[in-house]
């Protein structure tokens, strides 16, 4: 693995390279331009994703060793972009590190432009525009297997002779071209600069206009391009149903069910192989070593704590995979134009539903995706609105409780009642966005609406390596979490949950001692002082402990209702069994259907994740709009429960 260190070389001046080890590089392209996944391709596993220094901005930089002398290049992927001529803070923030502005970043020392082969004319108007900033350039050319395909041809030669600059074809996801674009970077002094005597055809001057850089692009085009590639003919099918006002409505519809259906079905093997992993390894140490406070904060505290939400892993996994595949084959694009009809009615367009999108993930970066929306009040209230929806840190919870108290049996085919309780979960966080958004677009935020423009690119079958890579990624971050907030906060809970110490000898079976222990803890306390506000949501002492952990990390109340049931139930009984069987001292269940079900509309609505609160204060400059979001939202899960916990009352549940 390369060891260079993003940022850490200094400046140089624009058009040069520095005499070092380390060089600086940026891939600069349109959207669907296969930016991506060349810079995977480059980088791999060595990709790591921050924020530029004073902005909340995404830098993915990662680094890799040449064949050449092994040099190190350090490759910076800059978000997309259409022009130099910036209309969002992403876009802002990528011109600003291509200039060489950007505060706290160093001026690239090479520029990488990517552009789609079959699309070429699309994206030499921008060409153009690097060109003039002077920096050595190359071009890559992306997608040359599917524009050979389609019967064109570009000839490399005579496009390097026109634009002055080196010319690379490359397939990203299947490596081909990637191991000459590695030995050209670790050498850019070596490239002819952009503009020099040896163009045929140089670039039009800064100040030019967009028809001057026009003109250039046909001009190009036509000295360099054999044969212009025919439209793709799955494209022109495919869009004529995915497009339609009525079928690509349906199919949308029906692709989200089958979406969440198949999230909840393919990962139950690996979940059940992890539970039984998890519950086997914690029983394994309370049986074999010594007795005490210790061996407790290990079994129950830790491997119960973390582990009860580390098996949700398969899930998340799936989650985000299918949310990359789909991406990254062209259909998310027509979702997002299928669906812009509806955000239109809400007052807002397609690229508030690209970010609300990303908040299925996680509000955090859905959140900061909304950068790329050029109206501030659209932004505002999409970001109002961007926690509703179902983030995957719900997704732990949701199944834990649905698994537990609704019935597992088929409804439509495969479908069944627990996936489409899954995706009725998640619709409804997506329509309450949708709405709420309307509300603010016609009260707090009215204003004139944006035009709207997105690509379509052509479907394509994704990088299999490419969406496991990014998979991983985000994976990686959920395990970093548990690591760190997850694990502090089982911990805690731990302490929460043993404390003060009670006698067990005092208690006839150990069952007796460690429900005394947990009736007289700390967390009871803490739990009890919260049931005027809650009790009347049929919530008791154990969930309102688990709401105080949920706002560190949502997963959390998954660990403190495995640490509170740890001692009850049978040693083979998963932690929704404990929960939905009824308490045999009692025979009043454990946790009600019904109090289920309120939980599950709270956790709809509320705004549990002090992360989301700090990403938007960071985001709309001040306490006014996340205090308000934690208002309303807050009011609004509290009256969800509340209605559902009755309703579910009146129907005997």
């Amino acid at each position: 693995m390369s060891h260079c260190a993003p940022g850490a070389a200094p400046a140089a001046a624009a058009g040069t390279v520095p005499n070092e080890d380390v060089v600086r590089v940026v891939l600069v392209g349109s959207p669907n331009s296969g930016k991506t996944t060349l810079f995977n391709a480059l980088t791999g596993l060595r990709a790591k994703t921050g924020n530029y220094p004073g902005v909340t901005v995404d830098r993915r930089v990662g680094c890799l060793r040449t064949r050449v002398g092994g040099r190190e290049v350090q490759v910076c992927d800059l978000p997309g972009l259409y022009s130099l001529r910036p209309i969002s803070e992403d876009e802002e923030v990528a011109v600003r590190v291509l200039r060489g502005e950007q505060a706290g970043e160093p001026p690239p020392d090479a520029v990488v432009f990517v552009a789609d082969a079959t699309n070429l004319e699309r994206s030499l108007g921008m060409l153009a525009e690097v060109l003039a900033l002077g920096r050595p350039t190359l071009l890559a050319l992306t997608m040359v297997d599917e524009l050979k395909a389609r019967g064109g041809e570009v000839d490399v030669f005579r496009l390097q002779q026109a634009l002055g600059i080196p010319v690379v074809g490359v397939v990203g996801h299947r490596g081909l071209g990637v191991g000459d674009l590695m030995d050209r970077l670790a050498r850019p002094e070596d490239w002819r600069r952009p503009g020099a005597s040896s163009a045929a055809l140089p670039p039009p001057p800064p100040e030019a206009g967009p028809a001057a850089r026009t003109g250039w692009a046909d001009e190009v085009l036509r000295h360099a391009r054999r044969r212009a590639p025919e439209p793709s003919r799955w494209t022109r099918r495919l869009d004529a149903v995915l497009l339609h006002p009525v079928a690509g409505l349906v199919v949308f519809l029906l692709f989200v069910t089958t979406f969440f259906q198949a999230i909840f079905s393919w990962a139950a093997p690996a979940m059940d192989a992890m539970v039984a992993a998890v519950d086997g390894l914690a029983d394994w140490m309370l049986a074999t070593l010594p007795s005490g406070t210790v061996t407790s904060l290990l079994a129950d505290g830790l491997v119960r704590g973390v582990g009860n939400v580390l098996v949700f892993v398969p899930q998340i996994a799936l989650l985000f995979a299918m949310i990359f595949f789909f991406e990254a084959s062209g259909y998310m694009a027509r979702a997002a134009f299928v669906v812009d009809r509806v955000m239109g009615w809400a007052g807002l367009e397609g690229r508030a539903f690209i970010a609300l999108l990303s908040s299925y993930a996680c509000a955090v970066p859905g959140i900061m995706a909304t950068r790329t929306i050029p109206s501030p009040r659209d932004r505002l209230a999409t970001i109002l609105v961007a926690p509703f929806a179902t983030c995957s840190a719900r997704l732990p919870v949701y199944a834990l409780l649905i698994t537990a108290f609704v019935p597992g049996e088929p409804v439509f085919g495969w479908w069944t009642l627990q996936g489409l309780t899954l995706f009725g979960l998640y619709v409804l966080g997506g329509v309450s966005a949708v709405l709420f958004a309307a509300l603010f677009k016609r009260g707090l935020l009215r204003g004139a609406q944006l035009p709207f423009y997105l690509e379509l690119p052509p479907y394509r079958w994704p990088s299999l390596r490419s969406v496991l890579l990014q998979t991983w990624g985000r994976v990686r971050i959920f395990l970093r979490d548990a690591g760190t907030v997850i694990l502090a906060g089982s911990l805690i809970l731990w302490a929460l949950l043993h404390f003060p110490r009670v006698d067990a000898e005092d208690y006839a079976t150990p069952r007796e001692a460690a429900a005394a222990q947990l009736e007289q803890s700390v967390a009871a306390d803490l739990g009890r002082a919260m049931e005027p506000v809650f009790g009347p949501l049929g919530f008791d002492w154990r969930v309102n402990v688990g709401l105080i952990g949920s706002f560190a990390a949502r997963e959390l109340m998954v660990s403190t209702l495995a640490q509170v049931y740890a001692h009850e139930g049978e040693d083979t009984d998963t932690l929704a069994e404990v929960l939905a069987a009824p308490d045999p001292e009692t025979g009043r269940p454990r946790l009600s259907r019904a109090s289920a079900f309120a939980l599950l509309a709270f956790y709809v609505y509320a705004l549990l994740c002090l992360s989301t609160v700090a990403v938007a204060r960071r985001e709309t400059g001040g306490w006014k709009w996340p205090a308000f979001m934690l208002t309303y939202m807050f009011a609004l899960a509290w009256l969800a429960a509340f209605a559902t916990y009755h309703a579910a009352h009146a129907l005997g549940a």
